[in-house]
């Protein structure tokens, strides 16, 4: 059989499983076994195959919960949806640490989104200018159609701003448009209505009078929603007089207030170095990302966004800031976060429903909250495993488990090693040592 296909999309689904099976498997049978043991119920495939292009199976990750996250006076449930146990250990020990410490505070700064019509104009930059008043009511009006529902929840175009780029490109300007979507993360809506735009931009300088054989020479590029939405923002918080804070190092043998100020040490080195900035990040998205997975938003553009933010000094720098003044010490993450609760997956994925519905159904607002809350809970996690104890002492005991299932463990040598382990250093190297050695004492058939 050949490894190149033509016409791939519309073959049965057996069918390509077959041909990926036969031409790129060395046991295309126990290859084919896999891929449709993980396939749903019939009905349920047919709902996550129509996600995306070319399904043949399904890749499962772990739907966990972190409970014990008070936030705004709220107790939640979060789901996070993630392959790493350390993460949800690490949100779950930071919000019951704040919990008995006032909770999570948070505040939506704004939920502006943006969009884009991309253009060249070969006429004058001023007549430009001059025309744009009567330009920006043509575009408005051409779909008005379009965002009636939108406006009738209170949402639709908030602005239509012209920017001139002709110093940096040749005849190159840019329209770009302010959106509300409320509850919606609003991709479809806004790109829509950016197409309908473009549309009709080309149509007013055909048409509009007065206008020169080169003013009347506009080339539409692309119109896309930018996935920079530095206006959709949210702030989360938590603050804690310093001498109510012994217990962030009682494991390290640190008194509060020098754990506290090695601590804002730490993130005031990630927004000095890149270096340490990008993997402290990281760390705030290992929270994020798990509950935008699970809420059926869109993680990749969430990170985009959060990345191009973390940059607009002109430096990547930490998204968290920690301070300690007249003896109160706060911790405070502020980060883009542009989400939605209706329309899109939040309303087909079965998990991703009830993923909402474990929150109470909230509106995308109090998701940004919520969100936002638990990228501070990992951080926050992380930082002070960083400054104590060591990262490596948490994360490789909750490895633990997955080490043991790469070394085949049966449930007593399972048990045996985590007894084992208390209080030792954990590798890979010395569970596989243990278990060679705890194997060798123990006959074969006795370990069945």
């Amino acid at each position: 059989m050949s490894k190149t296909v033509t016409g791939f999309s519309k073959w049965s689904k057996v069918a390509k499983i077959e041909w990926l099976v036969e031409n790129f498997f060395s046991d295309p049978a126990d290859a084919k076994a896999t891929f449709i043991a993980w396939q749903r119920p019939e009905e349920e495939q047919k709902i996550l195959d129509s996600f995306t292009e070319n399904a043949i199976s399904n890749y499962a990750l772990p739907f966990s919960v972190a409970p014990n996250f008070l936030i705004n006076g709220k107790v939640y449930a979060v789901p996070m949806v993630i392959e790493e146990s350390s993460v949800v250990a690490a949100a779950s020990s930071a919000a019951r640490f704040w919990l008995e410490r006032g909770g999570f505070h948070a505040e939506v700064l704004g939920t502006v989104k943006l969009g884009q019509i991309h253009f060249r104009w070969k006429g004058c930059a001023g007549r430009l200018r001059a025309l744009f008043p009567h330009l920006e009511a043509h575009l408005k009006n051409s779909c008005d159609d379009l965002t009636t529902n939108m406006r009738q929840r209170g949402g639709g175009i908030l602005d239509i701003a012209l920017h001139d780029f002709t110093d940096l490109e040749p005849n190159y300007y840019q329209l770009r448009v302010s959106f509300e979507t409320c509850d919606s993360m609003g991709a479809n809506f806004i790109n829509s209505v950016l197409e309908r735009m473009g549309d009709a931009l080309e149509n007013f300088v055909e048409t509009a009078p007065g206008l020169t054989d080169v003013e009347r020479d506009i080339e539409v590029i692309m119109c896309i929603l930018s996935n920079y939405t530095p206006d959709c923002l949210v702030r989360a918080w938590v603050e804690s007089p310093v001498n109510e804070l012994e217990e962030l190092a009682q494991h390290a043998g640190l008194p509060g207030h020098a754990a506290v100020e090695r601590f804002c040490t730490a993130v005031r080195i990630a927004q000095i170095d890149p270096y340490r900035a990008v993997t402290h990040n990281k760390g705030i998205f290992n929270g994020i990302d798990a509950v935008v997975i699970a809420t059926g938003n869109d993680f990749r553009a969430i990170e985009a966004c959060g990345h191009a933010y973390a940059c607009r000094s002109g430096q990547y720098r930490s998204l968290s800031h920690a301070e300690v003044k007249d003896g109160l010490f706060r911790f405070e993450l502020k980060v883009p976060l542009a989400v939605g609760t209706v329309g899109g997956l939040t309303g087909l994925h079965p998990m991703a429903k009830r993923a909402l519905e474990m929150l109470g159904n909230p509106s995308a607002t109090e998701l940004m909250t919520i969100i936002a809350a638990v990228g501070l809970a990992q951080n926050f996690a992380a930082v002070r495993s960083l400054v104590t104890t060591g990262i490596q002492e948490g994360h490789m005991r909750m490895h633990l488990n997955n080490i043991l299932l790469h070394l085949g463990a049966t449930e007593a040598e399972s048990l045996a090693a985590r007894s084992y382990f208390q209080g030792r250093t954990i590798s890979y190297s010395s569970v596989r040592a243990f278990l060679e050695k705890l194997r060798s004492a123990v006959p074969a058939q006795s370990r069945v």
